[in-house]
């Protein structure tokens, strides 16, 4: 490869799987900066985004699994920096391969399963206001900041009382590149489910919301745009039922809402153009008679490699996938799962979190067996 070009070098190793990579970083010196470059890292990234590769699927009850995606066949354990026996772990987002993983004894990491490197964020301390009473509720997000290249980490913490609409804010963002925590400008919403994470889609955090007042069910969405650290409010389709219940997600890297009517039926809007009312189009309509059997609950979770399918969640127990074209459905069984379970995707890739001297695994276990072998003779 030595007679290629550097450019066409790097659009042939684009295209491979992490794993490799990581054992080509160990055979020189010239490779390990090849491929530890940011310029590298960013196109490896960029050529997975564009041909749905190199992805996994997430499956999340007490301990964390993983499974190929494009193969679904088995799930495997992960070992993360935060597992610890009998704490549950969350992973509060996923973004260009990076987790965000919390567990109920306040630690909180971010961590690139393909190089398991990850960095512990700085405690920061909640400051509960004195005027503000009884209950507290507290969600995440976690997304890319392009602008300034930079991953951040948003807390959001709201204290209210039990028998009156009076509630109050905290909002802080961890900066990565900075490694610290900063209060920013509270947040002029309620949120109407606190334990859902911020939905990642064109560079801003998505919740589902009320008016500042408890009472109110009016369902908003509210972007946190993380390049400029401020709220806005992202219009919504044209459709409201008040016997339906939304959430947001992603899908194919764009905003959608998925809406569950009556308990029985599921239909998915997909926002072609980011913040545009009118890009909104229905992606498709699941019922029950004629496809999924007796759901209470069904969310989308990605395309298929080739698109015309879509993964779906159900009940939080099964999997199915969902033909765009034939408007059918089969079930997906994956060997080793857990009964029940959350779900995300990740996507291999080799962004860093800063140096700090972590190393790499693939190079340390490299030269750990040449020390056995080299002990042995």
């Amino acid at each position: 490869m030595s007679s290629l070009p550097e450019e066409v070098i790097l659009e042939i190793l684009s295209r491979l799987p992490v794993k490799p990579l990581l054992r080509f970083r160990c055979v020189s010196k010239p490779w390990l900066a090849r491929i530890d470059s940011q310029e590298f890292i960013k196109l490896h990234l960029k050529q997975s985004l564009k041909t749905n590769t190199n992805r996994s699927l997430l499956l999340i009850d007490c301990y964390l699994y993983s499974s190929d995606f494009d193969s679904l066949d088995r799930a495997i354990e992960l070992d993360h920096p935060l597992k610890t026996p009998q704490i549950g772990t969350e992973i509060l987002g996923s973004c260009n391969g990076l987790l965000c993983l919390y567990n109920s004894g306040e630690d909180a990491v971010l961590w690139n399963p393909s190089t398991r490197k990850y960095k512990k964020l700085p405690v920061s301390m909640m400051e509960v206001p004195h005027d503000v009473r009884v209950c507290r509720s507290v969600t995440y997000g976690f997304g890319y900041d392009e602008k300034s290249d930079d991953y951040k980490v948003v807390r959001l913490v709201q204290f209210f009382a039990d028998d009156n609409d009076l509630w109050e804010s905290e909002v802080k963002v961890y900066s990565l590149k900075n490694d610290s925590w900063n209060r920013i400008q509270d947040c002029p919403y309620y949120f109407y489910d606190p334990c859902t994470f911020g939905t990642l889609a064109s560079g801003a955090l998505h919740w589902l919301v009320n008016p500042k007042v408890k009472s109110d069910r009016t369902n908003l969405i509210l972007a946190f745009d993380l390049a400029v650290e401020e709220y806005r409010l992202v219009p919504p389709p044209d459709f409201y039922d008040k016997n339906s219940s939304m959430d947001v997600g992603v899908l194919g890297q764009c905003l959608t809402i998925h809406c569950h009517r009556y308990r029985h039926r599921l239909d998915v809007w997909v926002m072609k153009e980011y913040g545009v009312k009118d890009s909104w189009m229905k992606l498709f309509s699941v019922t029950q008679p004629e496809t999924i059997r007796s759901f209470d609950y069904v969310r989308p979770v990605a395309y298929s490699k080739s698109g015309g399918e879509v993964l779906l969640g159900k009940d939080v127990k099964k999997l199915v996938w969902y033909d765009l074209n034939k408007k059918r459905v089969r079930n997906v069984r994956i060997q080793g799962a857990p009964d029940m379970f959350d779900l995300d995707i990740c996507w291999g890739s080799l962004v860093s979190l800063g140096g700090n001297g972590e190393g790499n695994a693939e190079c340390k276990e490299a030269t750990s067996r040449r020390e056995e072998e080299k002990q042995e003779e």
